[in-house]
């Protein structure tokens, strides 16, 4: 037996080193994937190292050397960045299919009911039926305008109360945060809720999470707490819903009146005439997003947009003129004359440009290979969208680092997913639902705001425009203003 095995190997070897000829001959005939630029990565770690506090001025400045599709690598898990226009376009557009998926994020989907709700739901049949809902249901344009009541008593309660401060100094970002969570929670809940401290757990636990991004490093989220922090938040934001909703439930024992989301939700869980089923979770999941996601994103516009205005009179003063033209001395500019405002519009407009809530939008992932500017995108690629650099593309916008509202007043351009030069709310499938929603709110408190008072930064300080870390991006600082009521 042992001589049998020696001369097979004998007479093998010859056609064993033929065959591996061969394979390395037939491979080199194979199409290698032309994949994007990339720059050096570390082992392990891949290039995580590189996004520090401010990842998408870091990723603006890697774009300038290796392109405006390159690729990165976190860990083991490919990651392109896209930064340019045509980029932007043929992912959320040309590909938008292929694009539409979430990756799984550990901490989100801790607080999301396995990621049940809109923003983070898997590419497929639920996500599309939460998407309908939201679409038709909650946050068409014809709902969004049966709100205006709630609105416009929320903003006039604001004005009140700056007025009420005779001159001191406020804090304009605390009343521009419980604005939107009031209006939120009126339109959302029925009523107020005190979830302050809630939604700043959310945003602290948002992007911190290793394992989502280098899944053999899970160990070190639970290592850290993250997965405890999670969990326990978790806990109390269900426990928080599931109050609301037996309040809803029970609406005429509470003496709860009028319609709001929850009950519109509670109504198509009760129907079930679509086959279907909406289960409470679901619905807990879906009120994460429009809580949470709309408090935050639409006050931190308003934030952004009054800074640029103290910062620019220029801007400030055409705007206030506007405002005093339209509300003609009386005590506030309702919504409907909104629309007369040209200005207004190209000031927020100018507002989302230099500042996108979410710079980078929320994360995709290929479900195939796709082409992408020419190169090869693998399935199961992640995908980050650098929507702050394209906003500020000197190839598109002529001084791009300046506040100039007029850029819009002749220009089609808008934010609503069609044009990709401005994308701050995403596009395609998976672009935010609730754009006018959170542009209705900010649009009625600024014309407003500008409208009642005249605004001065407290002694010799300058607005310091330093921004915050986080997924979501706000000013560092507060707003301190002297508010002045017009006369």
């Amino acid at each position: 037996m042992s001589f049998n095995l020696q001369v097979f190997i004998l007479y093998s070897f010859p056609l064993l080193v033929a065959l591996f000829i061969l394979k390395s001959y037939f491979y080199s005939l194979k199409p290698h994937k032309n994949l994007p630029p990339s720059p050096p990565k570390l082992p392990l770690i891949g290039n995580l190292h590189q996004l520090r506090s401010g990842a998408h001025r870091i990723l603006q400045s890697m774009a300038q050397t290796y392109g405006p599709l390159m690729l990165l690598h976190f860990s083991t898990v490919p990651v392109i960045v896209a930064s340019s226009v045509d980029a932007a376009r043929e992912i959320m557009k040309t590909h938008d299919i292929i694009f539409s998926n979430r990756p799984f994020l550990n901490i989100p989907d801790r607080i999301t009911y396995g990621s049940k709700d809109i923003a983070f739901a898997q590419y497929g049949e639920y996500w599309r039926e939460v998407k309908s809902i939201s679409v038709l249901h909650l946050l068409s344009n014809k709902r969004v305008q049966s709100y205006q009541q709630v609105r416009e008593d929320e903003v006039a309660h604001m004005i009140r109360k700056i007025q009420g401060v005779n001159e001191a100094v406020v804090n304009l970002s605390e009343f521009l945060v419980l604005l939107t969570n009031n209006v939120i929670c009126r339109v959302a809940l029925g009523r107020t809720y005190k979830v302050k401290n809630m939604l700043d757990k959310i945003k602290k636990l948002s992007g911190r999470s290793i394992g989502s991004f280098i899944p053999s490093l899970v160990w070190v989220d639970r290592f850290r707490g993250l997965h405890r922090e999670a969990d326990e938040l978790a806990k109390e934001i269900d426990e928080f819903y599931e109050d609301v909703i037996e309040e809803h439930v029970n609406k005429k024992e509470f003496g709860v009146e009028g319609q709001d989301l929850i009950d519109i939700l509670l109504e198509i869980q009760k129907d079930n005439s679509t086959g279907f089923r909406l289960e409470r979770y679901m619905i807990k999941a879906i009120m994460v997003d429009i809580l949470g996601a709309g408090t935050d994103t639409t006050s931190t516009t308003l934030e952004w947009a009054i800074c640029e205005l103290l910062r620019n009179p220029s801007a400030m003063k055409e705007l206030q003129q506007e405002a005093r033209k339209i509300g003609q001395g009386r005590s506030m500019i309702p919504e409907d004359d909104i629309d007369k405002m040209p200005y207004l519009k190209a000031v927020l407009k100018e507002a989302l440009r230099l500042h996108a809530p979410i710079p980078l939008l929320v994360p995709r992932e290929s479900t195939k290979d796709a082409k992408v500017l020419g190169y090869d995108i693998p399935s199961g690629t992640q995908v980050l969208i650098n929507a702050w650099a394209i906003a500020r593309d000197p190839s598109i916008w002529e001084e791009p680092e300046e506040f100039k509202p007029e850029r819009f007043l002749n220009n089609s351009i808008d934010y609503k997913g069609f044009h990709f030069e401005l994308i701050p709310f995403g596009a395609g499938r998976r672009g935010c639902p609730g754009v006018r929603f959170a542009m209705t709110i900010n649009e009625l408190a600024l014309a407003n705001l500008v409208y009642k008072f005249e605004f001065a930064l407290p002694g010799e300080e300058s607005l310091d425009m330093t921004e915050s870390d986080g997924v979501t991006i706000h000013k560092k600082f507060p707003i301190l203003v002297i508010p002045t009521p017009c006369e």
